[in-house]
């Protein structure tokens, strides 16, 4: 008997109704003879809610009470959605993360997943169970404490699950029926794509794109885990996220993602020496900013700027770390300049490997649009620009019409 993992986000088990009808969907796998593992996210906005909780309480939460609290989101949800398939006749039942047990590291609030042991959930299927419901975004670490997986961490949860039980697919349940082109909201002309490969649903992700946690994709691609992304409210096939040769030929460019709260940091005429760059990224790091896009302008005279990118709410902690590192000698440079005004907007596809011209076309048409390019980065299958925030929609859409991503093949 084959066994399938489905999880099911936050708005597509909001209420009652709503757990009622993704319990639906559920039924229907189990009538189709599967065993099926289901993995649940909290009820929308109750992790909000949570969270609020805990920081009216303590605004610096012990880390271990944090995750006791944030976590009870799905525990309810779990337990509403055994009660749910057990009114439908299925036999179903919730299992919270430490009762599995899924091990984890003890990094409380962003702990990863050590193992899955599959004893326990295999005994109860082999008892008559037809359906374990898992709450998602949780396990337990060495030392016996609840732990948390981040924000998103549902989806993680779901692929590990599909890939220590070898599940022949992880259906990702939201409330988009699948990958686009490009986010709809900003244009019209965004499709929906039936197949995309880990490696572009991994920049996509990664750049911006809001559809699956960027963990979740890496985690599913190392283990080759067949993902389907498809929505709740509706019975459309959805997107399969799967390896590249399971797609029968790949398009030059597959998606536009965007970010809009970017920003960009310039240290301004550093000393060009070996370790600079270590001297300038080492106390980034430390400090827990998460850099991006890096550009080295020329050398003059044994200085030069450096610029990087990072997200906006970090630019006050980039700016900090940086003055201290000057403070204590470790690092010299004449003034920090910051622009918190920028967006950035990627093209990817994994056809860019074979063919030529993909960069030049991007810069063209936003050229011919009039906006301009404040820093560029590539790799193997990704062109990524920050411009102007004020030109981010008017740049997806002048990319997506450029590639033409509005037609199939």
């Amino acid at each position: 008997m084959s066994l399938l993992v489905m999880k099911f986000g936050g708005t597509s088990v909001a209420d009652l109704a709503r757990i009622r009808n993704a319990a639906g969907k559920v039924l229907r796998e189990v009538e189709a003879g599967h065993r099926v593992i289901v993995v649940v996210s909290a009820m929308a906005g109750r992790t909000n809610e949570l969270v609020g909780w805990v920081n009216e309480v303590s605004a610096l939460s012990d880390a271990r009470e944090y995750d006791a609290v944030v976590s009870s989101g799905e525990n309810v949800t779990a337990g509403l959605m055994a009660l749910t398939l057990q009114e439908m006749q299925v036999e179903a039942r919730s299992w919270q993360g430490w009762q599995v047990p899924l091990e984890t590291t003890s990094a409380h609030g962003a702990a990863r997943i050590l193992a899955i042991p599959r004893e326990r959930i295999d005994a109860r299927f082999a008892a008559g169970m037809q359906v374990a419901v898992i709450a998602g975004f949780q396990g337990i670490s060495p030392e016996g404490r609840i732990t948390t997986l981040g924000r998103g961490g549902s989806d993680t949860s779901a692929v590990a699950f599909a890939a220590a039980f070898g599940a022949e697919r992880c259906d990702i349940y939201t409330d988009v029926d699948g990958v686009y082109t490009t986010d709809p909201r900003i244009t019209g002309k965004a499709r929906k794509l039936d197949r995309i490969s880990y490696e572009e649903m991994l920049e996509l992700a990664s750049l911006g794109a809001k559809v699956l946690q960027t963990r979740s994709v890496e985690l599913a691609m190392r283990y080759r885990v067949r993902l389907q992304v498809l929505s709740s409210f509706g019975d459309a096939p959805g997107t399969l996220v799967c390896d590249e040769e399971d797609i029968m030929e790949s398009r030059i460019i597959s998606g536009i993602a965007h970010s809009r709260d970017e920003a960009k940091v310039t240290l301004l005429s550093v000393e060009d020496r070996p370790g600079i760059a270590a001297a300038i990224f080492g106390p980034l790091g430390e400090a827990g900013v998460n850099v991006d896009m890096i550009v080295q302008n020329i050398s003059e005279e044994g200085r030069t700027d450096m610029t990087f990118s990072c997200p906006v709410d970090q630019v006050t902690r980039a700016e900090k770390a940086l003055r201290a590192a000057a403070a204590e000698g470790g690092l010299a440079f004449a003034n920090v300049v910051t622009d918190t005004d920028v967006a950035k907007i990627s093209v990817v596809g994994i056809g860019m490997r074979s063919h030529a011209g993909v960069a030049a076309r991007m810069f063209r048409a936003l050229a011919d649009e009039g906006i301009n390019i404040k820093v560029i980065t590539t790799s193997e299958i990704k062109i990524s620009v920050l411009v102007d925030r004020k030109y981010m929609e008017l740049a997806v859409q002048t990319l997506h019409d450029a590639f033409e991503l509005d037609k199939a093949g």
